[in-house]
């Protein structure tokens, strides 16, 4: 599994400081995406157990979330990267443009956005959005964190 960036996001999950890693091979494809480099498989740098640890060990203290955009194509490499953030109590999210996953993937998840990229539509800061982003452990829909009053 490849990841072509990685940053500090502050925005993407609501009241978390998220340790970010955008996964290189989507096969969604969306038009109007932002990020058309991410459709190529090797795009970046391999995630390793080792670049994984060492990230996380190095913001511990500092960030709370651990989120991948994508990657969920690599399903069982992603719910073992999950795993270990969760071991060193980071909550986690996925952003998929998928409407959903696997439940093995879903128990690995503390938030999940969910929904192909519809430029008509806007993001999760629109209300006309067709993407969802929920807290998993409630299925509570909290899209409305997203929208300025």
């Amino acid at each position: 599994m490849f990841f072509y960036d990685f940053q500090i996001a502050l925005q993407e999950v609501p009241g978390e400081i998220s340790l970010c890693f955008s996964i290189s091979g989507c096969k969604i494809h969306c038009d109007g995406c932002h990020s058309p480099f991410l459709w190529k498989e090797e795009n970046g740098e391999l995630l390793t157990n080792k670049n994984f640890d060492k990230l996380l060990n190095q913001y511990q203290n500092f960030a709370s979330c651990v989120l991948f955009m994508g990657g969920e194509w690599h399903e069982k490499e992603l719910i073992l990267f999950l795993k270990s953030a969760k071991e060193k109590n980071f909550k986690t999210c996925l952003y998929t443009g998928k409407e959903s996953v696997s439940k093995e993937l879903l128990s690995e998840l503390t938030f999940i956005k969910t929904g192909k990229w519809l430029q008509d539509y806007g993001g999760l800061d629109a209300i006309t959005t067709n993407q969802e982003f929920k807290e998993v452990s409630t299925n509570k829909t909290l899209n409305h964190l997203f929208i300025k009053n």
